[in-house]
């Protein structure tokens, strides 16, 4: 249980892709750390693609990158939205300038994408935004998981398994 008291944010808006948020988030918290929601408005509820709702317990502009040791980006069609908020994407930057581990599956390229911060990576992600990743200046892998330093990609849910681990990999080594 290294990452008891530690903080990791999932992003949170409504169409996130159900099971990209909620298995990442739990084998986070069995690992030990406490997984907190952040969306655009403090205890709004959140609804995922199929239904399932999740309420943010902080709001964007609550979050600090320096309280935090990691952050979860959700696929989905809420990047879309994810993408367009500036806090959101200061956040991605200090937390890739802090070297913390960063977390993002299938459409959450995107976050990736418009937070400028992909120039010269390797990743992964649904192949449906494979272009976008590549225009940003990443190298784009087809694999299950691709991990670049603190970033941590993966494709689609099939490949949660291995993307929840290399992520909960990911923070311990660097709680180390």
């Amino acid at each position: 249980m290294s990452l008891q008291k530690k903080t990791v944010i999932c992003l949170l808006d409504d169409e996130f892709e159900d099971l990209e948020l909620w298995y990442p988030v739990y084998r986070t918290r069995e690992a030990g750390a406490t997984v907190l929601y952040a969306g655009p408005e403090k205890g709004k509820k959140y609804i995922g693609k199929y239904g399932v709702p999740a309420v943010a317990d902080l709001s964007f502009d609550e979050v600090n990158s320096e309280d935090i040791v990691g952050l979860l980006v959700p696929g989905g069609w809420a990047p879309d939205k994810l993408r367009r908020y500036p806090k959101v994407l200061q956040l991605v930057q200090e937390l890739n300038a802090q070297n913390k581990p960063i977390g993002q599956i299938c459409h959450a390229g995107w976050v990736l994408v418009s937070a400028k911060i992909l120039e010269g990576r390797k990743v992964t992600s649904t192949p449906g935004i494979r272009d976008d990743m590549e225009n940003a200046g990443a190298t784009w892998y087809d694999e299950a998981v691709v991990v670049d330093g603190n970033l941590i990609s993966a494709r689609r849910p099939p490949d949660l398994p291995e993307y929840a681990k290399a992520f909960v990999d990911a923070l311990e080594q660097r709680m180390g």
